[in-house]
């Protein structure tokens, strides 16, 4: 009889103390009754709460149970890549710890796995729990993306995924510092198969990312994936260039033809203010990238542990 394949359960988990005994307990049902080798590992990415408490109480409890502790928080992309860095199995699942994600479908994720698929993606048909402007707001950035981006990002999808052994080696290769990992995941390419599912509401406390926040990871999606606002910004000042010295030749020829009787103060000052608008939107985006391109030239690494508790 051959040996059951091995899975690793991927979990990074920022102040999410809370949820965190709920979520374990229907994952440990879930994995008690697959037919595979799994552990689960958890990364604790700086929380400011009792999370860690929590989580060596889970590792004593349940000897499935492995854990990373980062030095800070580095935030949910570098948290997931430092759990998929650690993962030694054939393949991996990565799901959140607030319970929007089902563990009751791992056992659908494994089956995708045995058909001869690299990565399966769970795809949300509805979004339970969440506001109207966060719904609107995801399936407009997913869109978005689509259109400016050359990597074809799967709509409505997160990170509830699972990877083969092949697509992790090859996402141990890429270790720029500015990371999308929606994206990275589709990058790396291999057989992906969707797996449609309804996500639920968060099992305690509250979202950590705001709509800030949000802004700030779809623009580190955007810069990540495309040079299509550098190329906007190109498109727009040629346009505006042509717009001014077409304007000028005008102004000179009414000048010539019916003389010129000192007026134009507004039009003058809307002119320079447009310009002057169009001028710091483009120095903004190429501000943007070269934020990104500093950053990475630092060679930083792109996380810290400072406690673990793995297998030797």
């Amino acid at each position: 009889m051959p040996p059951r394949q091995t899975l690793t359960i991927v979990i990074a988990a920022f102040n999410e103390e809370a949820s965190l005994p709920e979520m374990h307990r229907r994952l440990a049902a879930v994995l008690d009754g697959l037919d595979a080798q799994a552990t689960v590992l958890y990364v604790d990415d700086g929380s400011r709460d009792g999370t860690w408490q929590v989580l060596q109480s889970l590792a004593t409890e349940d000897p499935r149970v492995q854990l990373l502790r980062l030095a800070r928080n580095f935030g949910k992309e570098l948290a997931l890549t430092a759990g998929l860095d650690h993962v030694e199995t054939e393949a991996a699942l990565v799901i959140d710890a607030d319970g929007q994600d089902p563990p009751e479908l791992i056992p659908q994720f494994v089956a995708k796995w045995r058909e001869g698929f690299d990565v399966v993606y769970g795809t949300r048909i509805r979004r339970d729990g969440e506001s109207w402007l966060k719904r609107f707001t995801a399936a407009a950035f997913y869109r978005v993306m689509t259109r400016l981006s050359h990597t074809s990002i799967p709509p409505d999808t997160g990170d509830f995924r699972l990877m083969s052994r092949p697509v992790l080696d090859a996402l141990g290769q890429v270790r720029e510092r500015q990371r999308f990992m929606k994206g990275l995941f589709t990058w790396v390419g291999f057989r992906q198969v969707a797996l449609p599912y309804d996500r639920a509401p968060r099992l305690a406390g509250g979202s950590k990312f705001n709509y800030w926040r949000l802004w700030n990871l779809a623009l580190e999606g955007i810069t990540s994936f495309s040079t299509v606002p550098l190329r906007l910004a190109t498109y727009v000042g040629v346009l505006t260039a042509l717009g001014a010295f077409t304007w000028g030749l005008w102004i000179v020829a009414r000048t010539v033809l019916w003389g010129d009787p000192v007026e134009g103060w507004p039009s003058l000052m809307t002119v320079m203010l447009f310009l002057g608008g169009v001028q710091l939107v483009a120095l903004g985006i190429i501000g943007e990238y070269l934020g990104r391109l500093y950053i990475e030239v630092k060679q930083r690494p792109l996380y810290l542990v400072s406690e673990a508790r793995l297998p030797r």
